[in-house]
Order: C-alpha cells, then sequence, then structure tokens
C-alpha cells in the first residue's frame, strides 16, 4: 500500500506544481500536499505512533490526568505492530450520560493545551478516538496523525483573539500574515475591509465568545477566491480536528460556541503565561488600543479563570476516590497552621478601629440625612460593603480568582495591576480627604504655599478630584465587589478567609509594600509639582 500511495503523491504534487502557474489558484497545494503526506507516512510507523502517545500523556500529566491514554508497551511495539492496553468505553458522540458536556469542555481545555502550550497536536479526533470510560472520564486513541505547531503559531493566535475580543481588524489583518494566512509584503488595504465584515457578521449576537468556528472558517475559504488570502497547510489539520470537537458538541447542546468554552484556557494563559509577547497580549486584552484600564474586561478574565479552574477539575471519574483510598494509610495532616477551628482567634487583616461596626467603604457621599455611614479609618462612605461580599465558594473555600492574586503563579498579574493599584490608594485617599474636610466644615480653608518658585500662593485644603479619580474609584468598586463576593463577619474577616492567606500574606506583603509605597511618593509628588508649578 506504501508503495501505491507514494505514486499518488507523487503524480499530485506534479499537478500541484503546474497550478502554481495560475494565480486564481491562491492555495498552495504543494505545500497541503506534503503536510498531509508526512503525517500519513507518520500514521504507518506504529513505533512513532507509541512514541506520540507517550509524549502526549506525559504533557497531559499535570493539568489534565484526568484525560486517559492506553498505555503503550514498546517492548510489544514494532513498526507493523503496536500493542496498548485496551480500554472499556463507549463514543462520546453516541454517549447519553449527563457529563457528556463536561467530558466536552475537558476535550476542548486539552486541544487547546496542544494547540496553544505544547505544540503536539492531535490531529485526528474523529468520534471514534474521543471516548466516555465507564467511569466517566475522557479517552483520546489512535496517535498516528500528529502535527507540530511552533511558538511563532501559538502566541499568533493568543494574540489574534485578544485583537478579536477589541474588533482590532487592522491588527487582525497583522495577525493573518503572521499566522500565514496572507502572504508577506502583501498589500492589506484591499483584505481589511473584506474580513472585517466576515468578523462582523460573526461577532453579531454576542461577541467573540459566540462565534461559530465552522461558519468562521467557510467564510474565510471563501476569502480564498477573491484576495490573497490562503490557507495555511498546518491550518488543514487543526481545522479539521477542531470542525470534529465542535460536531460533537453541537449534537448534544445547540448553543454550544466553541470560542465560549476556549474563552477561560485563554484566559488562564494570558493570567499565568510568563512569555513577554502574552503578557503584552494580556496587556492590550485590558487596556484596549488606547490604553485605556477596563475593569470589566479584567473582571471577565478572573471570572474565565475561575471557570477554567472548575471545568479542569471536572470529570475525574474514580481518580479522588483512588487517591483517597491510597493516602489513607498515612497520617492525615492538617497543614502548616493546623485546623483553622482551633484558631479562631487569628491576626485580623483590618482593626476594629480602621472597619468599624456599621463600616463600607469607597464613597464620599455625604447622606441626605441621618448623617453618613462609617467607613474605612472611621470615614463616611457607602459605595460598598465589604462585610456583606463573600471570597468563599458555595463549599466555603477561597474563591479561585483571589487565591490566584496572592498565589506565586499570580506575582505577574500583581506586577501588571501594580498601577492601578496604586492609582487606587492616591485616588481613594483623596476622596476621604474630602469627606473629612466637608464634615469638619472646611471646605473653604486655603493653605499657604511656602515653597519658593512657586505659582500659586495658596491652596485649598480640600483636594480636587478629576475624572480620572472618580473612574478609579468606579474600577475599585467593580474589582472589590467580583473579588469579595462575600465574607466580611461585622468589622473581622471570615477567619477560614484569613486561615487560606495567612501563609502567602508576608510574602506577597514583602513584595507589593515597598512598590506601591515607591509608587504612590512619586505620583504624589509628581502631581504636586504639577498643580504648584504648572
Amino acid at each position: 500500500m506504501q508503495e501505491t500511495v507514494t505514486v499518488d503523491l507523487y503524480i499530485i504534487r506534479k499537478i500541484g506544481h503546474f497550478l502554481r502557474q495560475f494565480p486564481q489558484v491562491t492555495t498552495d497545494v504543494v505545500a497541503l500536499l506534503d503536510e498531509w503526506a508526512a503525517r500519513f507516512f507518520d500514521e504507518l510507523d506504529y513505533v512513532k505512533e507509541g512514541q506520540n502517545a507517550e509524549i502526549f500523556a506525559a504533557q497531559m500529566a499535570a493539568d489534565l490526568p484526568q484525560v486517559v491514554v492506553p498505555r503503550t508497551y514498546s517492548e510489544l511495539t514494532s513498526k507493523r505492530v503496536l500493542t496498548v492496553t485496551w480500554l472499556d468505553g463507549e463514543k462520546l458522540s453516541q454517549s447519553k450520560a449527563d457529563n457528556v458536556g463536561d467530558l466536552v469542555n475537558i476535550g476542548v481545555i486539552c486541544y487547546l493545551k496542544q494547540l496553544l502550550d505544547t505544540g503536539f497536536f492531535h490531529a485526528d479526533p474523529h468520534p471514534g478516538n474521543l471516548i466516555r470510560t465507564p467511569d466517566g472520564r475522557l479517552a483520546i486513541l489512535d496517535f498516528g496523525l500528529m502535527t507540530q505547531v511552533d511558538d511563532e503559531i501559538k502566541f499568533g493566535m493568543i494574540e489574534a483573539i485578544s485583537h478579536l475580543i477589541h474588533r482590532d481588524y487592522e491588527a487582525i489583518v497583522q495577525d493573518f500574515v503572521t499566522l500565514q494566512f496572507i502572504p508577506p509584503g502583501t498589500d492589506l488595504q484591499p483584505i481589511l475591509p473584506v474580513l472585517a465584515k466576515v468578523f462582523d457578521q460573526a461577532l453579531e449576537g454576542g461577541g467573540a465568545k459566540n462565534i461559530n468556528f465552522q461558519e468562521l472558517a467557510a467564510d474565510l475559504a471563501q476569502i480564498t477566491f477573491d484576495y490573497p488570502f490562503r490557507i495555511p497547510p498546518y491550518f488543514a489539520l487543526i481545522i479539521r480536528a477542531i470542525g470534529v470537537l465542535e460536531g460533537i458538541a453541537l449534537v448534544g447542546d445547540p448553543e454550544f460556541a466553541l470560542v465560549d468554552e476556549a474563552y477561560p484556557y485563554i484566559a488562564k494563559r494570558l493570567l499565568t503565561d510568563k512569555s513577554p509577547r502574552l503578557q503584552a497580549a494580556l496587556r492590550y486584552t485590558v487596556y484596549g488600543k488606547q490604553g485605556i484600564f477596563d475593569a470589566d474586561r479584567l473582571i471577565d478574565l478572573l471570572n474565565a479563570f475561575e471557570s477554567f479552574t472548575v471545568a479542569a477539575q471536572s470529570s475525574r471519574g474514580d481518580m479522588d476516590q483512588q487517591q483517597a483510598a491510597a493516602s489513607s494509610n498515612g497520617n492525615g495532616s492538617s497543614g502548616l497552621f493546623g485546623n483553622p477551628q482551633l484558631i479562631p482567634q487569628l491576626p485580623l487583616l483590618l482593626p476594629p478601629l480602621l472597619l468599624a461596626p456599621g463600616a463600607a467603604f469607597g464613597d464620599g457621599a455625604v447622606a441626605a440625612t441621618g448623617g453618613p455611614a462609617i467607613g474605612l479609618f472611621g470615614l463616611p462612605a457607602n459605595r460598598f460593603d465589604l462585610r456583606q461580599q463573600s471570597t468563599l465558594d458555595s463549599q466555603g473555600r477561597l474563591r479561585e480568582a483571589l487565591r490566584f492574586i496572592f498565589s506565586p503563579e499570580g506575582s505577574f498579574f500583581r506586577s501588571f495591576i501594580m498601577d492601578e493599584v496604586v492609582k487606587s490608594i492616591d485616588a481613594l485617599s483623596r476622596e476621604q480627604l474630602v469627606v473629612v474636610v466637608q464634615r469638619l466644615g472646611l471646605e473653604r480653608v486655603r493653605l499657604p504655599v511656602l515653597l519658593p518658585g512657586a505659582k500659586q500662593a495658596f491652596v485649598p485644603l480640600s483636594p480636587q478630584l478629576s475624572d480620572e479619580d472618580r473612574q478609579v474609584v468606579d474600577n475599585v468598586v467593580k474589582i472589590v465587589n467580583f473579588l469579595t463576593k462575600g465574607s466580611m463577619n461585622g468589622s473581622r474577616p471570615d477567619p477560614a478567609l484569613v486561615w487560606e492567606l495567612l501563609p502567602v500574606l508576608p510574602t506577597v506583603a514583602q513584595e507589593v509594600l515597598p512598590q506601591v509605597t515607591t509608587q504612590l511618593i512619586s505620583r504624589i509628588s509628581a502631581r504636586a509639582v504639577r498643580e504648584l508649578y504648572a
């Protein structure tokens, strides 16, 4: 068979070279055939297929241990004989089990990890290769047809998605050059309006998350007939694999949207990856083309990150019971700080004097009647009340977004939002000073300026709040309301919250406080110079 196929491929390749004479044929048939042929001959080598399975299993083990890959017995495998573990199960596409939706989600995460992280891509996920095991896990079979995705393509895809979120079509056209859909040096101006129209149609009715991937791919393929736009060879295998996944999911859920399911994984990569390109993509996602901080976008990312964390821990079958049984023979440990029930009187994150009973935080408005509420440092405020929020999930555990922010993995994120933290502290302190001055009736008091060369002899005691200050405060409100969903008990934080954060708080404080102090002093000094000498 191999000899027959080789002759056929040779003939088709000759035809492909002939077609290169015609500019109307924008698809590189030769490159497409070479990509397919290389993968085809790999499929005929069972030793290589067994090695592929072992590599794949090792790459999935850390993040997705619930994905089942049959073990290869290399000592019993040859070029023509593949020996693997027998797996019981049913095709995922035919299963009527309750957790099929969860398994599809695991499959999406698994293929995104291959496509955007490891670069070692299983390009043959037809329904017969995706199995639901009897204990409810996802098994993947047949590792003959694999392809490699290089870093330039992986990063380019994530960058394209961040640009798509903001509908930055000029940047997306450049992304298509990076992704090899458009040859370098092509005049992009004629293509821009056509791509913009395609994506505007795809984004209707819900934005990027509701794009139908197969319909979008068909629209993009149509462009190849009229413009110098081509489907790159590597993408032919990827589009087939993703199309199969989407097709299986749509059978069980007609509302399934691949990009919506993919977004949590992409959020996880953006928030945790140390690559400079992905860190730049995170900044673009949150700040956009205009460089304006978007709290709603950041909350969307953190919320998606939490969704990923939940999804990645689903459909584990009997794994947890097996692990529990294995550990039951040992002596359990309650951890560094022991049982939280034994230490109910933990050090407070906010002393009672700083957050008195009835306190709220963040609003400088004075109540019309009955006097203002008492907030941080005993000052009036009513923007939001941390006591009515919860940082714990329904199982009483610290919610994942807050856990991530305080974790070692969140170090870049803390650095990323440092400017906004400094702006927030500055704006909130200025707002609270305004409230103090109002309560004391000192609104008209002006202080003498004793510095030489100052253009103003007096400055008001009450600072002027800018529109930027008010926007910063609003952003703080949104983010804190999201993160805290409620766990302050009167003036005291929930002991469970303190217990979970206590091991990391000293390290985080040591990392963050010096930076906050330095940047805050610099910001206040710069504003003082502008106001006094400008």
